[in-house]
């Protein structure tokens, strides 16, 4: 049974709606994290040289695609498999999390530090033993806080995320008394917030009931397997890609058109926070057993009643929100700002479409569609960026995901979505 365009309107009144509570608060840890982050990142291009600036996002990138490794797709199984179990099981569920994903983390920042002359030689701040065991402490605090944001998620308490992510804001006040270490400097002050977070991460999951032990849970672990592994997977495709970019740049192009790029993506990422955030919801939600048809609509709904407006505004302002950081990032970064902005609207479709795989357990549509994107956005972005420069990235973004959103309008008309 399809729902008619008046239901939707009709639902979107009523305040109380679990999706649009759980949104609204994702929205607003989101609003808030990237605001922080473009406060973040002006004054460190203020503060710090761009060749530091770049260096810095390179290293951050780095740790947070060895941290999106490290998950193995645990995050997702915490949100799927929570509402199946009470408290006591969803400390188990946490805790197997925690210590597996912080174990890969430590030992995958360990692979990386031993071959950064290999992957890439521009960080070769890691040489100096200080700095390599600061990267591996950092990345075991990343670690828990991002699973500690998705157990508030998943246990509906988002409000809960939005006051974590303040507390990562508060990387804005070390960057000064850093800035004697540069690029290290830039580094530190975004680790030390990361070691903040997780205590009061600790704190709010003990409120919630869910508290932390030194265990394994086998049975959550065969359990949820097939799931953790397909969400792994098209993880990896997802935002790997996004992760990478970053540092593909700073290696083709050099560390200020690294810099530039980064900021760009950084203020682009406000726009993609509105489908992740609806998309979550929805995650959430649907594993909750809300009727799926329905919140898809609600979703979809949701997602352009934002995106649209948003994308306009920042669209025609860009080179003024370009500008506040400084006037080289605005004139190296507007041109793929505003491309990647287009972009959002596709981001919207396909984020929706991953929501809804998810729910289903369905890790055969979520692997084709993120292998596709991901892929694109690779692919194409490596040869954009030798042919066009750093706008190539913006042409990577536009291709990949509107290619992913034609195959997602193919596929939820096939299985009567719309």
């Amino acid at each position: 049974m399809r729902l008619k365009i008046p239901d939707i309107f009709e639902v979107v009144r009523h305040l109380h709606d679990p999706l649009f509570k759980n949104s609204l608060f994702i929205m607003l840890t989101s609003a808030s994290g990237a605001g922080f982050g473009f406060i973040f990142w002006v004054l460190a291009a203020k503060l710090y040289s761009a060749e530091d600036v770049g260096i810095a996002t390179a290293l951050i990138s780095s740790m947070a695609l060895i941290v999106l490794l490290s998950k193995l797709g645990l995050d997702h199984s915490i949100i799927r498999f929570f509402p199946a179990n009470d408290n006591g099981g969803k400390s188990g569920i946490f805790s197997t999390a925690i210590v597996i994903a912080t174990v890969f983390a430590v030992l995958l920042g360990m692979i990386f530090i031993a071959g950064v002359e290999l992957f890439s030689p521009e960080l070769h701040v890691l040489a100096l033993p200080t700095n390599a065991a600061f990267y591996l402490l950092f990345l075991a605090a990343g670690s828990g806080t991002a699973l500690g944001c998705t157990s508030f998620v998943a246990v509906r308490k988002a409000s809960f995320q939005f006051f974590q992510s303040i507390v990562v804001g508060s990387r804005i006040l070390f960057l000064i008394p850093l800035v004697i270490f540069g690029s290290v400097g830039i580094f530190c002050a975004v680790g030390i917030s990361f070691f903040l977070a997780l205590v009061t991460a600790y704190v709010l999951l003990v409120r919630s009931g869910i508290k932390f032990r030194f265990l394994i849970d086998r049975e959550f672990l065969n359990d949820s397997f097939h799931f953790s592994a397909g969400n792994y997977l098209a993880g990896l495709f997802m935002a790997g890609p996004i992760l990478v970019l970053p540092i593909m740049v700073l290696n083709l192009l050099g560390a200020e058109q690294a810099a530039y790029y980064y900021v760009a993506y950084a203020i682009a990422a406000l726009l993609f926070k509105i489908p992740h955030a609806v998309s979550m919801s929805l995650f959430v939600e649907g594993s909750h057993g809300e009727d799926l048809k329905r919140a898809v609509l609600k979703s979809l709904f949701a997602v352009f009643l934002l995106l649209i407006p948003a994308s306009l505004l920042l669209y025609v302002c860009s080179g003024w929100v370009l500008g506040l950081v400084g006037a080289d990032y605005a004139i190296g970064g507007q041109d793929v700002l505003q491309i990647m902005v287009v972009a959002s609207l596709f981001v919207g479709i396909n984020s929706v479409y991953f929501a809804i795989k998810r729910v289903q357990k369905d890790v055969k549509g979520l692997m084709v569609l993120s292998v596709v994107i991901g892929g694109l956005l690779v692919g194409f972005g490596y040869v954009f960026v030798a042919m066009f420069g750093l706008v190539g990235l913006g042409y990577a973004w536009l291709v990949s995901n509107g290619v992913g959103s034609v195959m997602v309008a193919a596929m939820m008309w096939k299985e009567r979505w719309v």
